[in-house]
């Protein structure tokens, strides 16, 4: 709240008949202006309605893509195009590897020799053939389904051929929140884990989210690339994961298919993890 004080001249004399408490009840009212949740609110409002603006801009010019932003510290989220859906590709290895931990936990065990080696394979690498044998493992598409809806995952529907699972950021950057929260239904040393391997991915596969990162922050980060024949040859290129520093601690999801090539896609979904950071202020 923001007052302003009435000054007073040292020496001088109070009229008579006229008195300070008098001065007091006949001076107008101490304005008041907005609170610092309405001020921190309307900023918000500022910076939403001009990363929209850039982004549908950017958009007209450039494949399809959606991204989303959880901030950890605020709980406010942002999503352009958050619940359109798009071809997973790795990114569905994150459900994959939650899916094995949660199983892992149910039987009171720690995940086999062989789980975790794959679990490293899979998300290191992002070893489609690690993948498979753990997807297959777990029960196949309905297993991994059944492990998103204890989630909280609605927009997600997981395919027997694991890449062509559809998703939506909305949906990655709640899954992501869950392997840090401490409400998830993933326990300490699982969420130790998923962090583990996703901030040791092979330096190849450091893109996407992490073009938003500074020198201060640390992340964690899974990508998604493939193109299909059915598409036309057309790229699917996703990148999800954290990003964390003194004053950051926010989770993104960017979704994009239609790229002319792998290149082209990375260069547009770190544009777009780079601009949510630019305009959030995060």
């Amino acid at each position: 709240m923001v007052g302003l004080g009435v000054k007073h001249n040292g020496g001088s004399l109070p009229l008579a008949g006229f008195s300070d408490s008098a001065a007091t009840s006949k001076s107008s009212p101490t304005p008041t202006g907005p609170s610092p949740q309405e001020l921190a609110a309307q900023a918000r409002a500022k910076q939403v309605t001009a990363l929209n603006a850039a982004l549908k801009k950017y958009a007209a010019t450039v494949p399809e893509f959606s991204v989303a932003v959880l901030d950890k510290k605020t709980g406010q989220k942002f999503s352009y195009r958050g619940t359109s859906t798009y071809d997973t590709a790795s990114v569905v290895k994150v459900q994959v590897l939650a899916c094995l931990l949660l199983t892992a936990q149910d039987k009171d065990r720690d995940l086999t020799s062989t789980e975790l080696a794959l679990a490293k394979r899979m998300i290191r690498l992002s070893d489609n053939d690690a993948t498979t044998s753990l997807f297959n493992k777990l029960g196949k598409n309905s297993a991994v389904q059944a492990c998103d809806k204890r989630l909280g995952l609605t927009q997600t529907k997981v395919n027997s051929a694991w890449g062509l699972t559809r998703t939506t950021v909305d949906d990655q950057v709640k899954l992501l929140a869950q392997l840090v929260s401490t409400s998830s239904p993933l326990d300490a040393d699982s969420r130790k884990l998923a962090f583990t391997l996703m901030n040791s991915v092979d330096k190849s596969q450091e893109w996407g989210v992490p073009a938003a990162a500074t020198s201060a922050d640390v992340f964690t980060v899974k990508n998604g690339w493939d193109t299909r024949t059915a598409d036309g040859g057309k790229w699917v290129i996703n990148s999800v994961g954290r990003i964390t520093g003194p004053n950051t601690d926010v989770s993104i999801a960017v979704l994009s298919h239609d790229h002319t090539s792998m290149a082209a896609g990375i260069t547009v979904v770190e544009k777009v993890a780079k601009m949510t950071r630019q305009y959030l202020k995060y």
